[in-house]
């Protein structure tokens, strides 16, 4: 894997982003941004599965106006996402938050962009360039006639060109794309030819079947060629899940180490107990387990890899005819029933310390 390419570093509340620090997994609220008590809710839910930045939606001044309260109640830092009304971000930085996503070609007059920029300068608030595929402007799209990976890299180059004018480099950069390969050949594109930190996601991915095979795809290479310094995973399901995929990319190449991580056997005809249904068990009880350290859990079928794996892993089960092993650490802990594996194994990683 390549070394991560040494980006400007940023600030989203007390939150380091780029320049090497840590790459900081993100999602978004699908509440009504006006109902406080249910966005609350949820971005509570957020930081429990370790969201670290949360992205509301602002599409009217009363979403933005509730964005105080909203945050007065969470932990992590928040981020307005607005389209087009700069008023919305003036509201919305005198709320309080900690960041913008506003893209500042789309806002219209150039003494709207300067309202907007000289707020954010004086609150020390980032702005980040989103591009979309979806939502190219009409000039792009007609010099490329697709939204191709160059356009969006033009489309970003001239918002940035915009702020860089009003001397505002506190940037953050996103392109996106639903196709995997144009979304990788666009980050590649401008990380090589930019230092501003970026943040990597495929666009409207999908329900989890296929979403989360594109988003690990697209993100798994870009990051592995040391590109990206926050990710959002975007799936059509609960934000948390977006939130554990997330950890689940960045734990695979080794970036992070955060969650619990399941490691489990593809079964075969030596499998002697119902592993699939153990491994679905287990994976729908671990997800509410508050950890603080990284752990991981194998769930095996048999003693020909079981013991192997289990020995590499924090806890682990093998399985026999109607039995199974629980190992702790590579050492056996006990033998019991196959109906009383999961509890026995949920019992071991609740002790965790």
């Amino acid at each position: 894997m390549e070394a991560r390419k040494k980006t400007r570093v940023i600030y989203v509340g007390e939150v380091p982003i780029g320049g090497g620090n840590p790459i900081v997994v993100q999602s978004m609220t699908k509440t009504d941004t006006a109902d406080i008590q249910s966005t609350i809710k949820q971005i509570k839910s957020l930081e429990a599965s370790g969201c670290e930045i949360i992205r509301l939606a602002v599409p009217d001044i009363d979403a933005a106006k509730a964005l105080s309260k909203i945050k007065k109640s969470i932990n992590i830092p928040l981020i307005a996402d607005i389209h087009f009304d700069w008023r919305l971000a003036l509201e919305a930085m005198k709320q309080g938050v900690d960041g913008l996503r506003i893209n500042p070609g789309n806002i219209g007059a150039k003494w709207k962009v300067k309202e907007v920029v000289t707020a954010a300068s004086e609150r020390g608030i980032p702005i980040r360039i989103g591009v979309n595929a979806g939502s190219l402007g009409k000039e792009i799209l007609e010099k490329y006639r697709h939204p191709k990976p160059e356009a969006l890299v033009e489309s970003a180059e001239r918002h940035l060109h915009i702020l860089e004018e009003l001397h505002f480099t506190n940037i953050k950069v996103s392109l996106k794309a639903s196709n995997v390969s144009d979304t990788v050949r666009a980050y590649r594109i401008f990380s090589e030819r930019h230092v501003y930190p970026l943040h990597l996601g495929v666009s409207e991915a999908g329900p989890p079947s296929t979403g989360i095979i594109k988003s690990s795809v697209g993100l798994g290479i870009l990051l592995s060629e040391g590109i990206g310094d926050t990710i959002r995973v975007s799936l059509t399901a609960e934000p948390e899940e977006e939130v554990r995929v997330a950890y689940g990319i960045l734990r695979s190449l080794d970036l992070r180490k955060k969650g619990i991580d399941i490691i489990s056997c593809p079964t075969c005809g030596r499998c002697k107990i119902n592993l699939r249904g153990l491994v679905t068990k287990v994976e729908s009880r671990i997800k509410d387990i508050p950890v603080k350290t990284p752990i991981t859990i194998a769930v095996m079928g048999c003693v020909v890899n079981g013991p192997g794996e289990a020995k590499e892993a924090d806890f682990g089960v093998a399985g026999g005819k109607g039995r199974g092993i629980l190992f702790k650490r590579g050492k056996i802990v006990k033998r019991v029933k196959e109906e009383d594996l999961l509890d026995e194994l949920l019992k071991e990683i609740r002790s965790w310390k």
